[in-house]
């Protein structure tokens, strides 16, 4: 059956969870026990969050979560789809979904977040409900990506997006210089949307910090956790050092600020303009 047109505009936010084949003969051949085609379990007890809850948990799921679950929890690098959980499922407010973020799964991959603010994490528990909500009932189950569904957007206008929005921190003829021929397809959208994601300590794009003690001593390393009551980080010896705030003085320069702020501001047509600019930049 010919593709029809209104696949031609997947969500670019989406597609850059997916982690299958942009071949369209592979994604036919999908196993039928792909997470992909697994149904959405129906949530045990129905749930309603404020609008702007579930938007600061948008915000605040992203900057922590995203790259592994996926912007929109469906599946990312490494994560799995939160809309199909079984522990999502039956979590009712954050009871089940709370303590695993605190612990973590270190065996999975998974961080443990256990300074979080209680705000934060009833935050990002509504947003995943939200998500579920809409994927128990949205109609259809695509999940594949094809090559032209990552070449629809106009360069041109993605090139006046970039530089409006982005020349502070980038240029496409220094840092982005050839960025589409170490880069293709969903990994150079990845990239673009995501481009501090992995553990702390892993790459330069997380949040450094500088952090004096009331004794002058002063120790910088990456941002692990920083809350109202806590600032936590790794140091250059890969030490995991935290204080209280009100004990320390401290600042922070975080590189990805402006990507987080961003990801809210994109829509479905800028995200496909921008990226086919970026793969311009050869």
């Amino acid at each position: 059956m010919p593709k029809s047109s209104r696949y031609r505009r997947t969500p670019l936010v989406a597609a850059a969870a997916l982690l299958c084949s942009a071949s369209p003969a592979l994604a036919q051949n999908r196993s039928e026990a792909s997470p992909a085609a697994l149904p959405v379990p129906p949530t045990a007890s129905a749930q309603d969050y404020a609008p702007e809850l579930v938007a600061a948990g948008r915000t605040r799921f992203a900057a922590s979560c995203g790259f592994c679950h996926g912007p929109e929890a469906t599946g990312g690098s490494g994560g799995p789809d939160l809309t199909r959980s079984a522990l999502v499922a039956g979590d009712e407010r954050g009871n089940l979904i709370g303590p695993l973020v605190r612990a973590g799964r270190p065996e999975a991959g998974m961080p443990a977040f256990p300074a979080l603010a209680e705000s934060d994490l009833a935050a990002i528990v509504a947003f995943v409900h939200d998500e579920k909500t809409k994927a128990e009932s949205a109609v259809g189950g695509r999940r594949s990506v094809e090559v032209a569904d990552l070449q629809t957007g106009d360069a041109g206008a993605g090139r006046r997006y970039f530089e409006s929005a982005c020349t502070g921190c980038h240029s496409a003829t220094g840092d982005l210089k050839g960025i589409a021929s170490r880069l293709e397809g969903l990994a150079l959208l990845r990239r673009m949307l995501y481009p501090g994601g992995g553990p702390p300590g892993a790459n330069a794009y997380r949040p450094t910090a500088t952090v004096t003690t009331r004794a002058g001593e002063k120790v910088a390393g990456q941002v692990v956790n920083r809350d109202e009551f806590t600032i936590a980080v790794i140091d250059a010896a890969g030490r995991y050092r935290s204080w209280r705030t009100d004990r320390v003085s401290f600042e922070i320069s975080d590189p990805l600020e402006g990507h987080v702020a961003q990801l809210a501001r994109y829509t479905d047509e800028t995200m496909h303009d921008v990226l086919a600019y970026l793969q311009t930049l050869r």
